[in-house]
């Protein structure tokens, strides 16, 4: 008997591996495995987070479910990350403590008010979102196996306070939880659209006169 294959299980299975790759270079660091197949598994992971978008977009199976799952991926994975830069690295974060702590206040402050208020994490997928993946990426390679692009930390762990900052403002306007909402414009059209909706069902057709 012969089994159809769901494609729409591909952008799922992708966000899982990318996930698993996190516990993977925790243990590649501790072993002393090599720097270039530590970043290779960054650049695996970093290829996985683009196309899974884009195959889930493609085949729209883009769902609330899946960006939600995407999201939670991307989290594990540069958990793992970042505790395997801990261990094989360890003066990549002691030259930049202060950001570090800086940023996972901002993380723990973000999470706090959407389980808060939503009760459950956010999946933003912003502009400015990406491009800290892209960074950040960028950075954890280079700390395997590019020593002298000391620089490149800093500007990413900048960036993912900036990343926090736009991604609190944006769950502080949404009234509900959405998800793929690309900047802060998007953010207070949406809020104004879900007003609307609920104006709307409450004191029914609103009139507004200029």
């Amino acid at each position: 008997m012969r089994t159809k294959f769901n494609r729409n299980l591909i952008p799922w299975v992708m966000a899982a591996g990318r996930a698993m790759l996190g516990p993977v270079l925790i243990l590649g660091a501790s072993c002393g495995w090599n720097g270039v197949a530590l970043a290779s598994m960054v650049v695996a992971a970093l290829l996985s987070d683009i196309f899974d978008g884009v195959l889930a977009r493609r085949w729209r199976c883009d769902t609330a479910g899946v960006r939600l799952f995407d999201s939670m991926a991307d989290t594990v994975f540069y958990a793992g990350a970042a505790i395997a830069v801990w261990v094989g690295r360890p003066q990549v974060w002691q030259r930049n403590a202060t950001l570090l702590v800086i940023l996972l206040g901002m993380e723990g402050v973000r999470a706090g008010f959407e389980f808060a208020k939503f009760g459950k994490p956010a999946s933003y997928h912003s502009y400015v979102a990406k491009a800290w993946g892209l960074i950040l990426a960028a950075a954890v390679v280079a700390a395997f196996v590019w020593p002298g692009a000391q620089w490149l930390m800093p500007v990413a762990l900048a960036m993912g306070i900036l990343t926090n900052a736009e991604g609190l403002m944006i769950s502080i306007m949404l009234p509900v939880w959405r998800h793929d909402v690309k900047t802060l414009k998007d953010a207070r059209r949406l809020r104004r659209e879900t007003m609307w909706v609920a104006a709307q069902g409450e004191f029914g057709p609103v009139v507004f006169v200029r």
